[in-house]
């Protein structure tokens, strides 16, 4: 059999369909009710054999990117995502060596859509192939929970709902394909942020609970119903924090859209279309209002981290 020398794995953003918070826990988390939805902005995440060199370099991290995705915010040292999860595969697996990772970078970074937990799935699961490790999807799930909250619905991908942190998924049956708008704004906004302005606003927030509305639009591949059924309880302090981010939705609703919402911690904002022209004449308008920084169009749902292209000795 032929060695990997190079792997690169495509994966893609989310859009949270529900985002239901609770209080403040006493480890500093979040209970979540979090109804993931992945879609079609994929990054490309190539982890490849380097050269032995000094243990602290085991990892080197390279990035590009277009529309706009900030590259220069992507951090390039061992705080990456990515690069953690590389030394965690590299714990199970003895053939491991160094490597480079380049993050080719389509998801807007600071954007609400889960970028560097898309990437750090990514990573899991390229330096598994490369490596020949042979984890099982729970070995990979559990580093994904250590990596992060978002870190493990980008490996499965589809729409499942992520409870505890949001760490703990439940697939969920959804009948539809839907298109969506995303408005990618200039400046990030900072997850930390927008949750201790959240417990703020909401002191008194209650227990998260599944909606059973947008479960039954997703059921019934209802779009107009799955549209009225999104819901963000961080929006409230995305808006407090980016008050301009209102006019952003405010446009994508005149141009009809069926839902608009600011998409996780923000700054990203989701709008649901009826169908690909609908899409098209709210991306228009999005543009021509100058209220975002681009207006990008995809569709959902999609599958998890793929494993795209191999490289051999």
């Amino acid at each position: 059999m032929t060695a990997n020398t190079a792997v690169t794995v495509r994966v893609p953003a989310k859009v949270n369909l529900q985002l239901a918070v609770g209080p403040a826990r006493e480890d500093g988390y979040h209970d979540l009710v979090n109804v993931f939805h992945a879609v079609s902005l994929f990054d490309e995440v190539t982890v490849s054999e380097a050269r032995p060199r000094a243990e602290r370099e085991f990892v080197r991290l390279s990035v590009a990117g277009d529309l706009g995705s900030h590259t220069d915010l992507v951090p390039l040292d061992d705080t990456n995502l990515a690069a953690r999860a590389a030394r965690l595969v590299a714990r199970e697996c003895v053939q491991a060596g160094p490597v480079d990772i380049h993050l080719n970078k389509r998801i807007p970074v600071a954007g609400g859509m889960a970028g560097g937990s898309a990437d750090a799935a990514a990573a899991l699961v390229a330096c598994d192939t490369l490596w020949g490790a042979g984890l099982a999807e729970d070995a990979l799930l559990s580093m994904a929970a250590q990596l992060g909250s978002d870190v493990a619905f980008p490996l499965v991908g589809a729409t499942a709902v992520g409870t505890g942190r949001g760490e703990l998924l439940t697939p969920v049956e959804n009948a539809g394909r839907y298109q969506w708008v995303f408005a990618l704004s200039g400046e990030g906004l900072s997850t930390a942020a927008v949750f201790a302005e959240y417990d703020r606003l909401r002191p008194d927030a209650p227990e998260p609970r599944s909606d059973d509305r947008l479960m039954a639009a997703l059921a019934a591949g209802d779009a107009r119903q799955l549209g009225a059924a999104l819901s963000n309880d961080l929006e409230r302090a995305a808006l407090s924090l980016r008050p301009d981010l209102a006019e952003t939705l405010g446009v994508g609703r005149a141009a009809g859209a069926l839902g608009a919402i600011v998409s996780g911690s923000g700054p990203t904002c989701a709008f649901l279309a009826e169908d690909e022209d609908a899409a098209e004449a709210v991306a228009t308008a999005l543009e021509k209002s100058g209220a975002c920084e681009r207006a990008v169009r995809a569709y959902g749902d999609v599958a998890g981290a793929t494993v795209i292209r191999r490289e051999g000795a």
